[in-house]
């Protein structure tokens, strides 16, 4: 089984992004997974996607949460692909 990837769209000086890596770092200490770090000030396009929402976290391709996460929302999505 491959390990499930977490992408982590975030950028610099984003305290409610710095709190939700964090939490993604405790949580791969239960469940294994990759974090895909990505800065949306370096793609126009994900700036314009995400600008207000960040951090967003994705999951396998879906969308899990943004702005203030929640870790039993990335627990469920990354037990139940």
């Amino acid at each position: 089984m491959t390990e499930k990837k977490v992408v982590f769209y975030t950028k610099e000086h984003c305290p409610l992004c710095d709190k939700a890596h964090k939490l993604l770092q405790d949580l791969q200490k239960e469940i294994p997974f990759t974090i895909e770090t990505v800065d949306i000030y370096k793609d126009d396009v994900l700036l314009e996607k995400y600008g207000l929402m960040i951090p967003v976290i994705e999951v396998e391709g879906a969308e899990i949460g943004y702005g203030i996460i929640s870790i039993d929302k990335v627990k469920k999505a990354l037990t139940n692909f």
